[in-house]
């Protein structure tokens, strides 16, 4: 399967999966019915009843989960159609150092999106919470380029930038998890569809961890760095294609 991976053939690739992201980013926009959630912030208040301090939220703005869902895939579609036009031949000349800069600042926005929509999902409606919570899957991302970069100027494979970007990528998920499980205990269980999402976008998440992984161990397939680039495209796809359409299911359809 290696053998068949070839810059030619991951233009070609780049260029699919940028259709089918775009062509779904404009379809979650036609089909879905407006939800629109509200971001709120937390401060003290002063009540002069009991004459201390209390504290209180207010809600900042309302964003709207379609064009949330829709951004991801636009985001990665512009990722996709950029490697395949004006920057091509960077792209190539980065996949022979084994290397892709592009791939982990697309993840770190389009990635950060996807936590942060489900973060909503599960009632994390704090400003500076989802604020924490785009920035540590950003670090997490940015760090798969630390990890690339680095390793560069190594003659084994140092694995610090690797692990830090793990414990960066697993706090968001912690957070959601207490918020299932709070909910749960008061009584107030998130639908099924929730907990799918949670669970499969957790497995294909550390699906990415994985293939890195296979990439420096250089297993089977993996020798040839574009055969890690190419599962890269694949996972990146079915784990949007897979919220978008678990959250559409659950919450947008009309």
């Amino acid at each position: 399967m290696s053998k068949v991976i070839t810059f030619k053939s991951l233009r070609s690739y780049n260029l699919f999966a940028g259709l089918l992201h775009l062509v779904q980013g404009i379809a979650v926009l036609i089909l879905s019915k407006q939800f629109l959630l509200p971001v709120t912030g937390s401060y003290l208040k002063f009540d002069a009843a009991s004459q201390s301090l209390q504290p209180t939220n207010t809600t900042l703005f309302h964003i709207s989960l379609p064009l949330l869902v829709a951004a991801f895939f636009f985001l990665s579609a512009i990722a996709h159609f950029s490697i395949v036009t004006f920057y091509n031949k960077s792209y190539v000349k980065f996949l022979a150092e084994g290397i892709n800069k592009a791939r982990w600042v697309e993840y770190a926005i389009s990635a950060s999106v996807m936590m942060v929509a489900s973060s909503l999902l599960v009632g994390v409606y704090d400003f500076m919470s989802l604020v924490m919570i785009f920035s540590l899957a950003a670090v997490m991302n940015l760090m798969g380029l630390v990890m690339e970069v680095h390793n560069q100027t190594t003659k084994r494979t140092n694995w610090l930038s690797y692990w830090i970007g793990c414990f960066a990528g697993l706090i968001p998920w912690v957070v959601i998890a207490f918020y299932m499980w709070l909910g749960a205990d008061q009584g107030s269980k998130a639908p099924a569809f929730v907990y799918w999402i949670f669970v499969s976008i957790f497995l294909f998440f550390n699906c990415f961890a994985v293939n890195m992984v296979l990439q420096y161990k250089k297993v089977g397939p993996w020798k040839n760095y574009l055969y890690g680039e190419f599962i890269y495209i694949i996972l990146s796809l079915v784990a949007k294609s897979l919220l978008a359409w678990q959250v559409f299911a659950g919450t947008l359809r009309p």
